[in-house]
């Protein structure tokens, strides 16, 4: 292999890794607020289900802008998220609620953040009023119409 075809893919692999890289940078913080909101509607009825795990799972693995984050960082989002809201459910919510009011600003991208909590709260066939409630605070906090979600 020549000199020049060597630097060629070492440029192309380099290019790959810098826009994954500013990729997954500019995203953490939607992948913060979508954990965030899984984990506040995961924790409102007491019991974190795998079914809502999984459709949480499963819509960060089909998202383009998300799917650069391998699965063990959005555990680990997911559990620092639901751990904070064990310990306090106060300040736990807080936290979650100031992440996620980070979109506020960017009603589309509220709009996922949202739906995305309403397909984990009816993961487990039953999206009760506690899950309900916690997704309408996150409307709230976004600054959408709860009724817009049928809520």
């Amino acid at each position: 292999m020549s000199t020049m075809s060597s630097f060629s893919n070492w440029l192309s692999r380099t290019k790959g890794n810098l826009a994954d890289g500013v990729k997954r940078f500019k995203n953490k913080d939607l992948l913060d607020a979508i954990v965030a909101g899984c984990a506040m509607v995961a924790v409102a009825d007491g019991t974190i289900e795998a079914a809502e795990k999984q459709k949480m799972a499963g819509f960060l693995g089909r998202s383009e802008d998300l799917s650069v984050f391998n699965m063990s960082e959005v555990i680990e989002r997911f559990n620092h998220f639901a751990e904070n809201m064990e310990f306090d459910v106060m300040i736990g919510k807080q936290e979650s609620l100031r992440v996620i009011g980070k979109f506020k600003s960017k009603p589309e991208v509220a709009r996922i953040i949202v739906g995305v909590c309403c397909a984990v709260g009816a993961a487990d066939g039953d999206f009760d009023d506690n899950e309900k409630g916690v997704v309408r605070d996150i409307c709230n906090v976004l600054g959408l119409m709860p009724s817009e979600f049928g809520l």
